[in-house]
């Protein structure tokens, strides 16, 4: 008797209807638009992406050079996506050509810092969180005639999964607003310099360094450790990848570049690399407390599982779904003629209501395939998203009796009907099911679809137009066709720790990272175990290491601990509503740690007026601290953080994709093949 049913899915399929069905116009980012819309837009002069991953977290700086046209001074706004898991914590402007950094306040106090100074005629900037999709940045005034020079950087976490490491520099903007579709609408146009460079220093090899959708890509490795990929772009000439510098050929004049396609990068680890613990930390000659962020990747031992299943189709019939539909239908029609003949399928439609298309369970027999297939293509795509509709649908729809999955295929926002994540969740926690979740684009509600996935113990993968098709679908079948580690228990005994982040990890994957933020006191050994179930067996995975004393490489990770914890604090914010101790908490973290969140934002001003109203600098300093230590590990070799060499965490090496090339067409027929062998459980997919 099973102890524990499996619940799994068809992640892939889903993901690969939408992917190839994702063709749509995007908005682009990093554009400066004015307020007043009777006035020319700033021209983008240059646009340079500096990128540094290392150590388990990137670095992106974004410089940026506008020109405006106009005869008369204006107040504009720059937008750019909210990155996945991506902490501000760097806007500067250029003020009597010198850099001038931004200071983080609370959200309605830095508002009025800001229209003070824009009042008093003063350069000023102001950094907002604009819901879960983009920042937004006031500068004012761009000078009539002039140019502005402006610098974003963030931070965020650089994990690895089944042996892959993802980078997306995000250019779409997903927005879904009808108002700000006609604002955000100027034409994304880089007028002469754009580069995009990446470093990337790994304590582990790396075989191979990818940029699916930038073959211009210079990519040039020093060894298997440092890696770098470079697109250099210069409008009407051709630009060369070394320090010589453009040389004009009118033969090869390039075009203006454009901002409106994400930049990802993928880089895969050498194959047979050991499970292991990375640790990294950071704390100040004599302070009593450091910080750290932990890796766990597991060895390759979550079985293969067999066993085959009914299938619910939950699709989105609403109207943004217009021009992207027959790709769906044809992607649905594939993926039921690699069933067999004794599985079964339903198909839930949704827009402003929901309702079933097929009278109940259909055998998959090619004439029935056929039959509804064409039935649905028949169907309109009309109206709005009722979310929520679709997945109660679906999931009343499922055969206690029987091996089921959900396949939720929907390329926008909850915006008809029930639309508080609360209910959501609440939705989720009334059914035992396992939401896996493919987060599309720069506008998706990642925090809501995250939510879900973490509470019902699935996953969420992020996917962009960009990427590349056949490696999200190895990535998604890898987990699906093999047994999950749940309920787990992490504990670190020795050496005092807090303040974890995730304080309470739920479940891990095949080729799964699990990234753990927090604090520690004292040093020393510390012993370290992770427990979890697997198929209703425990497992455990035990080693120890020791923290260090003083560490002082690392400390932009206060900042990535920090933004950690505030996404716990917000996604309770979320689901329990406000409460003033939550948002008192984030808006405390956030003013110390220089980020921008939904209820803190980041003003610039005239040095001298930070001066006259007495502000402390404390994110100046930290951007200064973070910088000096970034240049001292750019100028020693790259350092490797495994911390279990001696009591190793697993005896089995990583889980990885392993090497050769597939085509689209086998790698859809073997996702299928593997997807149909899923053990006894219900799953939900958001695609």
């Amino acid at each position: 008797m099973k102890t524990l049913l499996k619940r799994l899915t068809a992640t892939a399929m889903a993901a690969l209807i939408l992917l190839v069905g994702s063709a749509t116009s995007a908005l682009a980012a990093g554009l400066l638009t004015p307020k007043d819309s009777s006035l020319a837009a700033p021209q983008i002069r240059s646009h340079h992406v500096e990128v540094t991953i290392e150590d388990g977290y990137a670095i992106t700086q974004v410089d940026q050079v506008f020109s405006n046209p106009n005869p008369t001074d204006l107040e504009a706004v720059y937008a750019f996506p909210v990155p996945e898991k991506g902490a501000v914590s760097e806007f500067t402007i250029w003020i009597d050509d010198q850099p001038v950094t931004g200071e983080v306040f609370e959200r309605k106090e830095a508002r009025k810092l800001y229209e003070e100074e824009k009042a008093a005629g003063r350069e000023a900037g102001l950094t907002e969180k604009h819901k879960h999709y983009r920042f937004e940045v006031s500068v004012s005034p761009v000078r009539a005639n002039s140019e502005t020079r402006i610098r974003l950087v963030y931070m965020q976490p650089a994990e690895v999964d089944t042996g892959i490491g993802r980078y997306v520099y995000p250019l779409e903007d997903g927005e879904t607003d009808d108002m700000a579709l006609a604002f955000w609408k100027n034409d994304p146009v880089v007028q002469e310099d754009f580069s995009f460079r990446l470093k990337l220093r790994s304590g582990y090899p790396v075989s191979a360094l990818r940029l699916p959708q930038h073959p211009q890509a210079v990519i040039t490795n020093h060894g298997e450790k440092e890696w770098q990929a470079e697109i250099l772009h210069r409008t009407g000439v051709a630009v060369v990848s070394d320090d010589s510098g453009p040389s004009p050929d009118p033969g090869q004049q390039q075009q203006p570049m454009r901002l409106d396609r994400d930049i990802v990068v993928y880089w895969r680890l050498k194959e047979g690399l050991p499970g292991s613990v990375d640790l990294v930390t950071y704390r100040e000659p004599g302070k009593q407390r450091g910080t750290f962020m932990l890796t766990l990747t597991p060895g390759d031992d979550l079985a293969q599982i067999t066993e085959g299943r009914d299938w619910v189709f939950v699709l989105d019939m609403s109207g943004s779904m217009r021009g992207k539909y027959q790709t769906l239908v044809d992607g649905v029609e594939r993926a039921l003629g690699k069933l067999g003949t004794n599985d079964r399928f339903r198909f839930i439609r949704f827009n402003n209501s929901a309702s079933e298309l097929t009278p109940g369970w259909i055998n998959a027999t090619p004439e029935a395939i056929t039959r509804w297939s064409k039935k649905l293509a028949a169907s309109s795509v009309d109206g709005g998203t009722n979310l929520f509709a679709g997945l109660t649908r679906g999931l009343d729809s499922l055969d206690a009796d029987r091996t089921s999955a959900i396949l939720l295929v929907t390329d926008g926002e909850a915006n008809v009907g029930v639309t508080d994540k609360r209910d959501f969740i609440d939705l989720m926690k009334q059914h035992d099911v396992r939401l896996f979740t493919a987060v599309m684009g720069n506008g998706s509600n990642r925090p809501l679809l995250e939510a879900m996935a973490h509470v019902s113990n699935g996953f969420a993968v992020s996917v962009s137009n960009s990427d590349d098709i056949a490696g999200k679908l190895m990535e998604f079948t890898s987990k699906v066709s093999h047994e999950a580690l749940h309920d787990l228990d992490l504990e670190i005994r020795g050496v005092r720790v807090a303040d974890l982040s995730p304080a309470a990890p739920s479940s891990l994957y095949r080729g799964e990272q699990l990234v753990v933020f927090g604090h520690y006191f004292g040093d020393g050994t510390a012993d370290l175990s992770l427990a979890g179930k697997v198929s209703g067996r425990e497992k455990r995975y035990e080693t120890s290491f020791s923290f260090p004393a003083v560490a002082t490489e690392n400390p932009g990770i206060e900042r990535l601990w920090a933004y950690a914890k505030i996404r716990e604090l917000q996604q309770r914010i979320d689901y329990l509503g406000a409460d003033a101790d939550s948002r008192d908490a984030i808006v405390g973290l956030a003013v110390e740690h220089g980020l921008v969140t939904n209820h803190t934002s980041m003003v610039v001003m005239r040095e001298e007026q930070f001066t006259a109203r007495g502000i402390d600098r404390r994110n100046r300093d930290r951007r200064q601290l973070e910088q000096a230590a970034a240049s001292r590990r750019a100028s020693v070799p790259v350092q490797n953080r495994r911390v279990d060499g001696h009591a190793p965490i697993s005896s089995t090496p990583r889980a990885s994709h392993g090497g050769g090339a597939m085509g689209i067409e086998m790698l859809f027929l073997a996702a299928i093949l593997l997807l149909v062998q899923a053990r006894r459980g219900r799953v939900v997919v958001k695609g």
